[in-house]
């Protein structure tokens, strides 16, 4: 199935994803960390890139959070109410993860100024090095630091979970799980139709 169709692929609000593996891309994490610091991505697992969206009257319960990004500053789903909202999972030694910056910036910015708020949500780095990567790609939204509490990744717990890094997760105007992209974004379109469709009303 090619990823255009998966994209149209309705899932049933009972077909859910609870484990969190957002923690690491494999089972051997400390490996892994290795492998990234020496520039290689042997045995890296992500997700394909293909978009589950759901159907207005399956979706399930909105999303509950409420955290501090890096600037100290809260972000809850309650303040977001009315509002499209794109959590992007990442962290910095993610080979998708940088392929796709610019393409989440590419969206972020041409939503700017419109009901669409974007929240990265990193899993796994320290604040310094998350800062290091939005500065290198000129990420201007804001970002929850995960590792620790992994109070984003528990929010999503019984709903349509991340499941894998980088993945990308929209938000409906009621705060619900409305589609998902497992892996990386790798162009600026099916995210923003996405967006588009959640903003005016089409996926309803």
């Amino acid at each position: 199935m090619s990823v255009i169709s998966k994209r149209f692929a309705v899932l049933s609000a009972t077909v859910v994803a609870a484990a969190l593996v957002l923690t690491g891309c494999s089972s051997d994490n400390d490996s892994l960390s290795k492998q990234y610091g020496s520039g290689t991505t042997q045995n890296y697992i992500s997700g394909d890139g293909a978009v589950t969206e759901v159907a207005a009257d399956k979706r399930a319960d909105a999303v509950d959070f409420e955290a501090k990004d890096t600037d100290g500053d809260t972000v809850s789903s309650k303040a977001l109410k009315g509002k499209v909202v794109v959590l992007n999972f990442w962290y910095a030694g993610c080979p998708p993860c940088r392929a796709e910056a610019k393409y989440l910036k590419e969206v972020n910015d041409q939503f700017a100024g419109q009901d669409v708020q974007f929240i990265g949500v990193n899993v796994r780095d320290e604040r310094g090095t998350a800062e290091a990567f939005e500065r290198t790609f000129k990420i201007d939204y804001p970002t929850v630091l995960d590792q620790k509490s992994g109070t984003m990744q528990l929010a999503l717990s019984g709903q349509i979970a991340p499941n894998a890094v980088p993945a990308t997760i929209v938000l409906d105007k009621q705060g619900r799980v409305a589609a998902r992209v497992l892996g990386a974004v790798d162009g600026p379109g099916i995210l923003n139709t996405l967006v588009s469709d959640e903003l005016s009303g089409k996926a309803s």
